[in-house]
């Protein structure tokens, strides 16, 4: 079961801070493309990272353009959009005139399309298993983030090694580690993946140190040439991770 990121609307939260310039970047990018080449994706949703910064990455490491909706808390408390929704949620994602919900079926569906869900049916089998994995612990990140931050980030980090094993151990079963979490190509796993793992560093700097193979793969794929690009860029570092200004 997905868990919507909730928000808070007040002067001190960085998603109000960050909607003056995330709209006019949004406004600028659609203003500045014309028709005729809009670029074939469009990612709406909030001005944070969330549940769609692994779509980003993804898209900018494959070398997609993608456009920008950004919906202001104003605009979503209206209700119209909300309402429009299939699940009264976002992200809403857009291919062409396929739209989308849900952000793990909008990771699957660039997977497929492509080429970045395994090179078989065994492979694409066990990237669904591992990208489950990846949502038991997003879903948990997000109750802590959203629900009990003050009270329950000790206990939280004090847990998070046995959270992060079994990503270490599917590392180690795969070609010792040097490779991808599946395979030896990248997949929309891997992407997924590594946002969760940046998060959590964030949320404590020192939760890979004790497993090796984990901070290898974090910076072997960080130092992707187009998704180091991306990570570095203004657009990545200063969107905030949630909604509330906690992380």
């Amino acid at each position: 079961m997905l868990i919507p990121y909730r928000f808070i609307a007040d002067k001190q939260s960085p998603f109000k801070s960050c909607q003056r310039s995330c709209a006019a970047a949004a406004t600028a990018t659609a203003t500045a493309t014309p028709a005729a080449t809009m670029p074939p994706y469009t990612i709406i949703y909030f001005p944070v990272r969330g549940r769609c910064e692994a779509m980003r990455m993804l898209l900018a490491d494959q070398g997609q353009s993608w456009k920008e909706e950004v919906v202001t808390m104003e605009t979503w408390m209206k209700g119209t959009l909300k309402a429009s929704c299939l699940y009264g949620q976002l992200p809403k994602f857009q291919d062409r005139d396929l739209t989308l919900y849900q952000s793990n079926a909008i990771l699957r569906h660039l997977g497929r399309s492509l080429g970045l869900y395994g090179k078989d049916q065994q492979e694409a089998t066990l990237l669904d298993v591992v990208n489950d994995g990846v949502e038991d612990l997003r879903c948990k990140y997000a109750l802590l983030i959203y629900t009990n931050y003050e009270a329950g980030k000790e206990e939280y980090v004090k847990a998070l090694p046995g959270y992060l094993k079994p990503f270490e151990t599917l590392l180690s079963q795969n070609e010792g580690g040097q490779a991808f979490i599946v395979g030896n190509q990248i997949s929309f796993v891997d992407y997924n993946l590594l946002d969760l793992l940046l998060i959590h560093q964030v949320l404590a700097p020192s939760c890979l140190d004790s497993f090796p193979l984990l901070s290898a793969y974090v910076a072997r794929l960080s130092a992707r040439s187009k998704l180091k690009a991306f990570l570095s860029s203004p657009e990545h570092v200063n969107r905030p991770i949630n909604g509330n200004g906690k992380q």
